[in-house]
């Protein structure tokens, strides 16, 4: 059997009837008259090997699961996506990458032995361990922010906040400089090998420590870990958890105290910790939590508008147009901020942003787009620290 009909039986495309309903949901097929998720499909089923490895429509998917989530027949198609990515990519089908590709070389020069500074944001303030039953995963966040200083600066920020979320809970976690990225953008680009040598790293360094609970204020690492990692190694021997489900129950417990303030906000469900894992509710609990009047937006949840931009390898014209479809989104509520958990859309919403070419639709527009354990961190008593 070739590989190609193995992927089509293991994401159930059999199933496919060519129905639409996929393309007619599709927020490129949507801004791209183009783009047909169906067509790829049908390709694939067709046997026409060749052409599919050499769609560029591969890459054009934003991989965010609203056909997925909608299939009556429940198709897998982001699966089939990732997992045809890397018979593009072997067939020298190649994505055009953000920034030159410069996430991915970081990403994969975490993995290559190098002596790294992972732990570069640690102050003597900070209470952490080398062994315990708590470990923060902090992934590439700090690295993002100095890598997209001039628009999400903020991101720096997000580790050190983090931790002190955990320590005025009383919990000291580990965290460690032996972690290397979760290699997301690798696998989601199509290169599988450096994607597993970087699981095969986390997951040895992590049972070292002898951590029973691994919690992300990354949407990507956390859907990477408990997905992906499952799919590939099987069994973790340890728990994940977000940080927005983890400092909830904190707060539900009684451990844990949020300063009351009445900012207005709405909170903008990323694809990985929305349609990915379908954490919708204790993000915007624990927003309610510290305080804050949240307003949703008119397409939220299953149904929320992604920011348009997958591993930093669809980055284009229909990418921007939902990036400026969401934030007008978000100006209709009136809210001060749009949250996210997720540091790819806070770097990608900034992007539009901070343009030089920025839509005029958005003159005007006082919103600020924020990581949501930094909000969560201000709120404490004795608060965090903000870029």
């Amino acid at each position: 059997m070739s590989r190609i009909k193995e992927i089509i039986e293991e994401t159930g495309a059999f199933d496919c009837v060519e129905c639409g309903k996929c393309t007619s949901l599709c927020p490129v097929a949507k801004r791209n008259k183009d783009f047909a998720p169906r067509l790829i499909v049908v390709k694939a089923q067709e046997g026409m090997e060749e052409e599919i490895k050499s769609d560029k429509d591969i890459w054009s998917c934003i991989t965010c699961e609203i056909c997925n989530d909608m299939c009556p027949y429940e198709v897998d198609f982001s699966g089939f996506i990732q997992r045809m990515r890397g018979e593009a990519k072997d067939s020298g089908n190649l994505p055009s990458c953000s920034q030159a590709g410069a996430v991915h070389t970081m990403e994969r020069m975490t993995g290559m032995g190098q002596k790294q500074k992972r732990l570069a944001w640690l102050t003597d303030d900070l209470k952490v361990k080398d062994k315990g039953d708590v470990f923060y995963f902090t992934g590439c966040v700090y690295q993002l922010g100095i890598l997209y200083n001039d628009r999400a600066p903020e991101l720096k920020q997000v580790p050190a906040n983090v931790v002190r979320i955990l320590n005025a809970a009383g919990i000291e976690p580990v965290v460690s400089d032996k972690e290397v990225c979760c290699g997301h953008d690798l696998l989601w680009s199509g290169d599988e090998e450096s994607f597993e040598k970087l699981m095969e790293q986390n997951i040895k360094v992590i049972k070292e420590t002898g951590a029973k609970t691994v919690v992300f204020a990354c949407a990507e690492g956390y859907r990477t870990f408990d997905m992906d990692y499952k799919d590939f190694f099987g069994d973790l021997g340890f728990e994940v958890k977000h940080i927005s489900e983890y400092v909830l129950d904190l707060v539900n417990q009684g451990k844990l105290q949020l300063s009351a303030e009445g900012s207005k906000v709405t909170y903008h469900d990323s694809c990985r910790l929305g349609r990915h894992m379908g954490v919708y509710e204790e993000p915007r609990d624990l927003i309610k939590a510290t305080g804050a009047n949240l307003v949703e937006m008119s397409s939220n949840k299953e149904k929320a508008i992604c920011c348009g931009v997958n591993a930093f390898v669809s980055c284009g014209e229909v990418s921007k147009r939902m990036q400026l479809d969401r934030l007008l989104e978000a100006k209709e509520t009136g809210a001060e901020a749009m949250l996210t958990f997720c540091p790819k859309c806070l770097i990608h919403y900034n992007c539009l942003l901070s343009s030089d070419k920025k839509p005029p639709e958005l003159d005007g527009l006082n919103l600020k787009v924020r990581d949501g354990s930094n909000f969560v961190a201000e709120r404490l008593k004795g608060g965090g620290k903000s870029s």
